[in-house]
């Protein structure tokens, strides 16, 4: 008997540990706050009509710019990266800021994503370049928008409107700071990206569990 517990001691729980911390879901890791209690949209219209704000949902943020066809390709790899593996969850949502005059660009995004998407949780809302620059600068970004108002990053906010990204402490860590995740480099997105994307759905799947209230809405 005392064999078995030492050979598993030595041989199986230090792989059942491995797999546990290699897994991206460390139940002990929170993802920081870059900025506290953003600003939520303005009366801005979107693409499909309804209503659209980032309170009391955890939001994928992002600014399209006024070339959005020529950037397609980045919204193509943020859907297969995320958008399709929790686009279940009812409380989720992926938002594009948009320039006024851009609806007819964004519809072709809209169209070219649905024969193979449920486009539902994907809003592109629109605003004047004067209150997309406004809004963005409220973000306190180290990050700047292009001259078309546009960023290849796409930043997690959540539901409390705080956003999230990585705060680092060590001088020696690659990943010292990280405010936003580049579409254009699908790799970004399904290592960093997805990794602290986990960590703010176990926030809230830990908090509804100990609410009794665990349901499919997150």
């Amino acid at each position: 008997m005392k064999k078995n517990i030492v050979l598993f001691v030595l041989f199986v729980l230090p792989i059942v540990a491995y797999l546990f911390f290699a897994s991206g879901v460390n139940s002990f890791t929170t993802l920081p706050v870059i900025t506290p209690k953003i600003a939520d949209f303005g009366n801005w219209k979107s693409l499909n009509g309804k209503e659209v704000l980032l309170d009391k949902k955890i939001t994928v943020l992002g600014f399209s710019g006024s070339d959005i066809l020529s950037n397609r390709g980045n919204y193509f790899n943020l859907n297969e990266k995320i958008y399709k593996r929790y686009n279940g969850f009812e409380d989720l949502q992926f938002v594009v800021i948009c320039p006024l005059g851009t609806e007819k660009e964004a519809q072709k995004i809209v169209d070219a994503l649905s024969p193979f998407t449920d486009v539902k949780n994907w809003n592109f809302v629109f605003a004047s370049n004067q209150e997309i620059q406004k809004f963005y600068d409220q973000l306190h970004l180290k990050g700047k928008l292009d001259k078309n108002l546009g960023t290849s990053n796409v930043y997690i906010v959540d539901k409390e409107r705080n956003l999230r990204g990585r705060k680092g402490v060590a001088k020696d860590q690659k990943e010292e700071y990280k405010e936003g995740y580049n579409t254009f480099h699908p790799s970004e997105l399904s290592n960093e990206m997805l990794d602290d994307f986990k960590i703010i759905l176990y926030e809230y799947r830990a908090a509804l569990k100990k609410n009794h209230n665990a349901t499919k809405q997150l």
